[in-house]
């Protein structure tokens, strides 16, 4: 299969009651059901519909499908099987032979993907760490234990062997480690400080976006406090505030700040500005004015206590100065 292929299968009784994955996966034998399910999770399987020849994206694997339902499925072209090393500049903080630490500057996407095949962290890493990267974690995404969206700048970690990368995902999908962003936030909060806890699933209408969801989303948890305000007391134009996850949902600190009325500054999905005073550079930041400041974690390893913390990038530092001027 060297082109993209487009499938419209319809559902008979025959499958009827299956779930998508698996009536897919019977009616094109050349996909297994795991590759059916990536493309479905991957927003490449759609519901068609007689009045849109595009269809409505359809997301869950474990849908049931029924008698008649006609679904379009877009199986896009090949990729390279592994990602190419390439020698694009690197802000370690920290490396020894089982991990690595790196400040990430906004506008680099962290693995290939469809629209951004090469120049992301991962080719950045291949070429740093060479064949000892090979692997671990998958072939498209060797290393990669955590991501930050390509707009979000900040601490990751890497692992570089197998052990590592098993221990910090276990790590991660206990939350045992601290995470802690900045975000340039319009308005305030009412509150100096507090913790949101609302359950985050994907948005209902909207399939690209998440959103606070009470009766079907996953527990989110967010502790925030407010760094400083910038304007008038009593009407703040902005705020500079600190998140930390206690959870990690797709989107949280962004969602879950939006859903306070303090959505990110830039942010091109939940961010709404709410006023038009203010520098025109606040107006005009060209994305999501987020920072993964600070990351806590104890070494597979050594088993020691590390704990790193990056200071504001520089489009985000300029940004505060300008807003200090603001009265």
């Amino acid at each position: 299969m060297s082109e993209a292929q487009r499938h419209i299968v319809t559902v008979d009784e025959r499958t009827a009651g299956e779930r998508l994955d698996r009536a897919l996966a019977a009616a094109l034998p050349t996909l297994t059901r795991s590759r059916v399910k990536a493309l479905i999770e991957s927003r490449r399987v759609a519901l068609a519909e007689p009045s849109d020849q595009s269809g409505r994206t359809v997301e869950e694997p474990s849908r049931k499908v029924k008698t008649g339902e006609r679904f379009i499925v877009d199986i896009p072209a090949p990729e390279p099987a592994e990602p190419e090393p390439q020698a694009l500049p690197l802000d370690i903080l920290f490396e020894d032979d089982d991990l690595l630490v790196l400040d990430k500057p906004a506008g680099l996407v962290v693995h290939p993907a469809p629209g951004n095949p090469d120049r992301t962290l991962v080719n950045a890493l291949l070429a740093h760490c060479g064949d000892s990267l090979s692997g671990i974690g998958g072939v498209r995404r060797p290393g990669i234990v955590h991501r930050l969206d390509k707009d979000t700048s900040g601490v990751m970690v890497v692992a570089k062997n197998d052990a590592t990368h098993h221990a910090l995902s276990k790590l991660f999908a206990a939350h045992d480690l601290t995470r802690i962003y900045q975000a340039l936030v319009w308005g305030a909060p009412r509150a100096r400080a507090g913790t949101i806890d609302a359950p985050i699933a994907r948005h209902p209408v909207d399939r690209k976006r998440m959103a606070v969801r009470q009766t079907t989303g996953k527990r989110a948890v967010t502790e925030y406090w407010l760094e400083k305000r910038f304007g008038p007391p009593l009407a703040p134009i902005a705020s500079l505030m600190r998140a930390r996850l206690h959870t990690g949902r797709t989107h949280q600190v962004r969602v879950h700040l939006a859903h306070i009325g303090c959505p990110v500054v830039g942010d091109p999905v939940y961010g709404r500005r709410r006023n038009s005073a203010g520098p025109l550079s606040l107006k005009s930041f060209g994305r999501q004015a987020l920072h993964a400041a600070v990351l806590e974690f104890r070494h597979p390893r050594s088993g020691r206590e590390m704990t790193f913390a990056t200071e504001l990038p520089y489009d985000m530092a300029r940004l505060v100065v300008e807003l200090n001027s603001v009265k």
